[in-house]
């Protein structure tokens, strides 16, 4: 006989379940042992699956210890910005996303777009604008090792654990790693720019849109990866969308609140509206590249 443990949400009825179990761990009271079945150990337990979860819990946690100021935020409508969060939050949010990057980036992301595979492959200059702890430019300048990267964060200590992390990952040779906020970043004539999940946070998304439409080359693209969402509101009642409402609360509305402009876009902002946003920056091409259950990838050029 074995015993399922499951969330305290669950109902019991005389001691038994009363509907389908939702599980993280199994007990087996004849071995005294707990075990994670296949599926359980997909999500828990290896850090290269995609739908790896526990960083979603670490940025969770991290997020609702600023509870009081955030409390206070919305009272004025202040916002908060994500340098102002526990340091724990840069650590969950990168394992959180990681995973999926590391399962679709180079395998199917970049390919989808237009001639920007080749490019890599022969050698670009690549802007990597929000670039937090790296992960996704050190992804990058391993699989592409003739072309030069620059990661851009506005937050000076998520560079600092980048520029290392780039040393441990044997990259540190080709990826120059800068504090610089989306709209001004330096430096002219990418190739490839790229946003991972981080439009949505900005105060003023179009005025970032517009910054990249004047560093690009003529024939660059910009490549943004957001959360998935439908346009309205009810095509995003699920379980996903309830996550990233709540993850919009605690974390991506005030902080772009807390920056001029204050657009809040939020991380269920819907192709529709982020079209709007980028070609209100002067690009006049727009399409959707690629999609996963958790992420659209978006694909902008001049």
């Amino acid at each position: 006989m074995r015993w399922r443990l499951a969330r305290q949400s669950d109902t019991y009825e005389s001691g038994y379940r009363t509907k389908p179990p939702e599980d993280y761990v199994e007990y087996d009271p004849d071995t005294g042992k707990f075990q994670l079945n296949e599926e359980q150990a997909f999500t828990f337990a290896d850090e290269s699956s995609p739908v790896f979860l526990p960083g979603a819990f670490q940025c969770a946690l991290a997020a609702i210890k600023a509870e009081e100021q955030l409390t206070e935020r919305f009272k004025t409508g202040a916002g908060m910005g994500w340098h102002e969060h526990h340091p724990e939050l840069f650590v969950g949010t990168e394992r959180f996303f990681r995973p999926s990057y590391a399962a679709n980036l180079i395998s199917s992301w970049i390919p989808s777009l237009k001639d920007v595979e080749e490019k890599l492959q022969r050698g670009a200059l690549v802007a990597d604008v929000g670039c937090g702890l790296g992960a996704s430019t050190i992804l990058m300048a391993k699989s592409y090792p003739k072309s030069e990267f620059v990661g851009f964060d506005y937050h000076d200590k998520s560079i600092e654990t980048a520029k290392q992390r780039a040393r441990d990952a044997g990259v540190g040779d080709r990826i120059r790693f800068e504090v610089a906020k989306a709209k001004e970043y330096p430096g002219k004539d990418y190739d490839f720019v790229t946003f991972f999940d981080c439009l949505h946070d900005m105060g003023d998304p179009t005025g970032a849109s517009s910054h990249v439409f004047s560093t690009l080359q003529k024939d660059g693209t910009w490549m943004i990866v957001e959360p998935f969402a439908g346009d309205k509101l009810e095509d995003n009642l699920h379980p996903l969308g309830r996550a990233m409402y709540g993850a919009s609360t605690l974390l991506c509305t005030p902080a772009s609140l807390s920056q001029e402009v204050g657009l809040a876009l939020s991380a269920q902002a819907g192709e529709k509206r982020l079209r709007d946003v980028i070609m209100g920056g002067g690009f006049t091409r727009f399409r959707r590249a690629a999609q996963t259950p958790f992420n659209l990838v978006f694909e902008a050029r001049p």
